[in-house]
């Protein structure tokens, strides 16, 4: 996108900026030319009307080539007959350009912004960048600028990556950058520190998210490669980005910029250790699992499975095991490298035999008070339950009985691996 308002008449090392940019933009589409699946267009400013011309001015912005394969020929045909006249209307022409680029589901749409004054119509240039790159229609733009002032030069640092030039050579050079940034991918390791500082951690899922538009941008699983380190990875260096490390709990880090042309290193702190869940004797239930919670925290962390061993950050946690009745473990510490393992009583198996269907339901008492723990089915009368070791009361009514005296209850004791029998 070029600035082609009427300032670009100016004099810049002793030559017309216009000039400048138009020469060294028709070498660039040169050098382009071998370089598959890529496809040029350009969009032209302030060079319909003059500044008199008024409202027009402000909407004076028009894609003077449209993207195609052979869009090179036709940008360098269209420089030569420019002729700068008019205003900056920087954010209406941003504005357009969600219908510049044609559909496609996997490219990349990249905006480089060329100009040498501020926007001049009371637009918002910052907020129609964001947009462009939030809905998903461009990647954060690049923006040179041709001697700018630096009050000037900072109110472009919002719209995307900025670049002054105070001179043609230095213009030219960065537009290489820019060209290289926009196109090459670079690469990235991402280092998981154990608690000694090392990156040891790996096989763990990561989610990197564009830091704009909040869309999925790279799934990964992290690994080693042949040599012990973390594995190198391809990222586009254009965008800011917010890293998600799947483990449990989650660790992130948000607006990590890619330096181009680097081996750029993210590191986040990530020691992990496992808990083993294990009980002594038998193990009657049927997919036993425990709820792991964060100390002192309510949000179910993570539903293990007994006999199962998983892997969590460092730190304290609170189990809630889902045997008969529940059982809490709180305070469970886990340990870099480290296995915890968490024993629970081996259960027993309570049968109930009822005189008929009814009401029934089961307490655990303890120090003088019941507990409900479980309601046997009201439509049969019969039941077996897995329980934990200690001493119970069921509380039966006939499901025709229509007085509360005719109530009944019975005390139990369950005892680690042994059956008992309920009867009335």
């Amino acid at each position: 996108m070029l600035d082609a308002s009427q300032s670009m008449l100016g004099q810049w090392s002793g030559e017309q900026k216009m000039k400048v940019a138009s020469r060294l933009l028709s070498n660039l589409m040169d050098s382009l030319k071998s370089v598959e699946n890529l496809e040029v267009g350009m969009r032209v400013y302030g060079h319909q009307f003059s500044v008199a011309a008024g409202d027009r001015s402000c909407e004076d912005t028009k894609l003077e080539v449209p993207f195609s394969p052979n869009g090179y020929e036709n940008i360098k045909t269209t420089l030569k007959n420019l002729y700068p006249k008019g205003t900056t209307p920087i954010a209406y022409s941003l504005e357009q350009t969600k219908n510049d680029f044609p559909p496609c589901s996997n490219c990349r749409n990249i905006i480089i912004l060329i100009t040498d004054g501020i926007e001049e119509c009371d637009g918002d240039p910052c907020a129609v960048a964001l947009a462009l790159q939030k809905n998903g229609v461009t990647l954060k733009p690049f923006v040179i600028g041709m001697g700018l002032d630096l009050d000037i030069a900072d109110a472009f640092r919002c719209i995307g990556t900025f670049y002054e030039t105070k001179d043609a050579e230095s213009f030219n050079n960065i537009l290489n950058v820019v060209i290289s940034q926009a196109m090459n991918n670079t690469t990235v390791q991402v280092n998981l520190l154990d608690a000694s500082g090392f990156p040891s951690e790996t096989d763990v899922n990561m989610t990197f998210y564009n830091s704009h538009t909040k869309a999925i941008q790279y799934n990964f699983i992290h690994t080693m490669n042949y040599r012990g380190l973390p594995d190198t990875i391809p990222l586009d260096p254009v965008l800011k980005y917010d890293l998600t490390v799947h483990t449990l709990p989650e660790i992130s880090k948000d607006s990590i910029t890619i330096k181009p042309g680097i081996h750029n290193i993210i590191a986040l702190d990530a020691p992990q250790g496992y808990l083993k869940l294990k009980m002594n004797g038998l193990n009657e239930y049927d997919e036993l699992k425990c709820i792991v919670r964060q100390k002192g925290k309510m949000k179910t962390l993570y539903l293990q499975n007994f006999e199962e061993t998983t892997k969590y950050i460092t730190g304290d946690y609170d189990l809630e095991i889902l045997t008969l009745p529940r059982m809490y473990v709180n305070d469970v510490n886990i340990k870099q490298s480290h296995t915890t393992k968490v024993f629970i009583p081996e259960p027993g198996i309570a049968t109930f035999y009822l005189p008929s269907r009814g009401v029934t339901s089961v307490f655990l008492e303890n120090n003088n008070k019941l507990e409900w723990i479980y309601n046997v089915s009201p439509h049969t009368d019969r039941e077996t339950i897995v329980l934990q070791p200690g001493s119970y009361r069921v509380v039966y009514r006939g499901i025709n009985v229509k007085q509360v005296i005719y109530t009944k209850e019975r005390k139990f004791t369950v005892k680690s691996g042994a059956s008992t029998q309920v009867k009335f």
